[in-house]
C-alpha cells in the first residue's frame, strides 16, 4: 500500500482526527516555546555595566575603607582621600582592562 508523507494511504479521505491532534500539538509547541523562551543578554550591555560599576564602586569602596581607618585612627580627610584616588586608580586600571576583552568573549572578570 502507498503512502503520502503524512503517512496516510492517498485513497482516503483525510482523517479529522488526525488534522485536530497535528494543530492541537502545534499551538502547545508555540506555547512552549513562549514559554521558555530565555532573551539573549547583548555583550555590549555586559561590558558598559561591568566598566560603570568599576568606576563608582572602586572609589566609593576606597572611601568607605579610608573613612573607616580615619575613624579608627582619628586622622579623618587623610586616608580617607588616599583610599579614595587609590579606589579611583582602581577602577580606571579594571575598565583599562575590560576594554581589552572582546565583545561576547570571557565575562571581564578573568584574565
Amino acid at each position: 500500500m502507498a503512502t503520502d508523507e503524512t503517512g496516510q494511504d492517498p485513497r482516503l479521505p483525510p482523517d479529522a482526527r488526525l488534522d485536530s491532534l497535528e494543530k492541537r500539538l502545534d499551538r502547545l509547541q508555540e506555547a512552549e516555546a513562549k514559554r521558555t523562551y530565555k532573551a539573549t543578554p547583548n555583550p555590549t550591555t555586559r561590558i558598559w555595566q561591568l566598566m560603570f560599576s568599576h568606576l563608582v564602586g572602586a572609589p566609593v569602596g576606597g572611601g568607605v575603607i579610608g573613612w573607616g581607618l580615619d575613624t579608627l585612627f582619628g586622622t579623618f580627610p587623610t586616608l580617607f582621600l588616599i583610599m579614595l584616588f587609590v579606589g579611583f586608580g582602581v577602577g580606571v586600571v579594571n575598565v583599562m582592562r575590560i576594554s581589552k576583552t572582546p565583545p561576547g568573549g570571557s565575562s571581564g572578570t578573568g584574565s
